[in-house]
């Protein structure tokens, strides 16, 4: 006897305006990556710190963040996620409110750290109540597509917000921005949002947490510094370092009777090639960025507010991209194909970005829309299968696997892309300009600015010039990778003979 299969509940009204809350949290935590990109001058001003707290103000919150999404992402699973989320809300917004009048650089590091524990606990919590309230797999593609479209939107949208907020009010505006989103959260979200968790967690294994950190803080911070400083012993002993701190946590989640991160999550078939490709495609988008906004403000000329909103155009066209990645997954296209011609088309982006001129703002533009299009429709859709093949009662530490995956996929673009561009610019900028200005691009202009006349004319347009053929460097580079993971990601995602949820022919399934 054969008897239909019954297909999954579809979503409501309900399901579609939890979700909308959701977004809150999510735009705010990617939001707060860059909202002190212009504040920074005015809380200089304000608190005076030192060079070094200046420098803890903007790094301990991705720091903090990057470390703990491992475990907050297990907590979840075992506490609840929608419980974890709303302490998390609670948290991220007393933050804001004691950065927002923080009368010391100490207390503005120790609140940018609580809103770093509080986005660890939001990221998670929101990819893991999605993954719950939306089993129809359609219905989850497009919820996921959005939620990587708010993502990447929120980083370009925090620059700009602050901006503007610092232009018409006063630094800690922008922190005040964060507390309706929160409020609202805590308000809507115990009335829409489902609770959610593992029926069996098993015991926490305290022990992994220091570890995690271990291993993810400092492979994150080396890769930063390299990527900023340049090649030094200190940072390639950092990255060392993380890396065995990451053998040691792989051994205890072996060997453990209750890990943090379950080894059950790397054999469900199609899970680990999805987590790779979201560490691709991370590279992909976080290279671009590192040359892209010094471009706009530096080569160009733009001010920092002018840069931020020229920013903000290439965002236009990345709403579409996952929607209609899905849609051809859906329509029965092969998502292995699918996620390669992704790749593909972010190749054409880093091609297009090769192809500037020192004032080339509208190909510039173009190459970054395209860009951001073909990783925004990669990450929809390996999420979605990385989530599709998890099981349930381990959806928060599924995320956090593949958040954390985002953070290295981006530091370790940062200093590979960034060591590249470096390189050819101090290859490129004349013998005889002085010492600062062989660094950095920045250091160049400075110096220029103190020169005579033509002089200084002359070291700027010789620096424009440097950088550009460094990002030139960088993009070839950039897209000889893309297109190599675009010919790979095919032959990985098909080995992996993953059953596609979103497949036409699973509907005709019996029984």
């Amino acid at each position: 006897m054969t008897t239909k299969a019954h297909p999954p509940a579809l979503a409501g009204r309900r399901e579609w305006t939890a979700l909308g809350v959701l977004m809150l949290p999510l735009l705010l935590v990617s939001m707060d990556v860059s909202v002190l990109y212009f504040a920074i001058p005015a809380i200089s001003a304000d608190l005076e710190p030192s060079a070094i707290q200046q420098l803890w103000i903007f790094d301990i919150y991705g720091f903090v963040l990057a470390g703990l999404l491992m475990t907050m992402g297990a907590l979840g699973d075992r506490i609840g996620r929608r419980r974890l989320l709303l302490i998390g809300a609670a948290a991220f917004g007393t933050a804001s409110l004691v950065a927002a009048y923080a009368n010391s650089a100490e207390t503005l590091i120790a609140a940018r750290a609580l809103l770093g524990i509080g986005g660890a606990t939001l990221m998670p919590s929101t990819m893991a109540l999605v993954r719950t309230m939306f089993t129809d797999p359609g219905q989850r593609a497009k919820a996921i597509g959005l939620w990587s479209g708010v993502m990447t939107a929120g980083i370009a949208l925090g620059s700009v917000m602050s901006g503007v907020l610092v232009e018409h009010f006063w630094w800690g505006s922008v922190f005040l921005a964060n507390l309706p989103a929160m409020v609202m959260l805590l308000i809507l979200g115990p009335l829409l949002l489902p609770e959610s968790k593992n029926p069996h967690p098993g015991r926490f294994d305290w022990l992994s947490v220091p570890l995690s950190m271990a291993a993810v803080l400092p492979v994150i911070y080396g890769l930063k510094e390299l990527a900023s400083e340049g090649w030094h012993v200190r940072y390639a002993m950092s990255v060392s370092a993380g890396l065995l701190f990451a053998a040691l946590f792989v051994h205890r989640q072996r060997t453990t009777a209750s890990p943090l991160i379950s080894p059950e999550l790397f054999r469900r078939r199609g899970f680990s090639p999805a987590l790779v490709l979201n560490l691709v495609a991370a590279f992909g988008m976080m290279g671009s960025a590192f040359f892209t906004t010094q471009y706009i403000q530096s080569v160009l000329d733009k001010s920092p507010l002018e840069a931020a909103l020229w920013s903000l155009l290439p965002s236009v066209p990345i709403g579409l991209a996952a929607p209609v990645s899905a849609q051809l997954v859906q329509r029965g296209v092969p998502r292995a194909y699918v996620v390669g011609g992704g790749f593909a088309v972010t190749a054409c982006g880093y091609v297009l970005l090769a192809l500037t001129s020192t004032r080339s703002l509208w190909l510039l533009l173009a190459a970054c829309a395209v860009l951001a299009c073909g990783i925004v429709a990669v990450m929809s859709l390996v999420v979605d299968m990385a989530m599709s093949v998890a099981p349930v009662e381990k959806a928060g530490a599924a995320s956090s696997l593949l958040e954390t995956g985002t953070e290295f996929g981006g530091a370790l673009s940062m200093a590979f892309l960034g060591s590249i561009g470096t390189a050819v610019y101090r290859h490129r900028i004349p013998d005889a300009a002085p010492g600062p200005a062989r660094e950095t691009l920045g250091g160049a202009l400075a110096v220029a600015e103190q020169l005579p006349g033509r002089a200084g004319d002359a070291l700027a347009a010789a620096a424009r010039e440097a950088f550009t053929s460094g990002m030139h460097a960088a993009a070839v580079t950039g897209a000889v990778l893309l297109a190599g993971a675009a010919a790979a990601a095919v032959p990985a995602l098909r080995r992996a003979q993953v059953e596609d949820p979103m497949a036409p022919e699973r509907e005709k399934a019996a029984v």
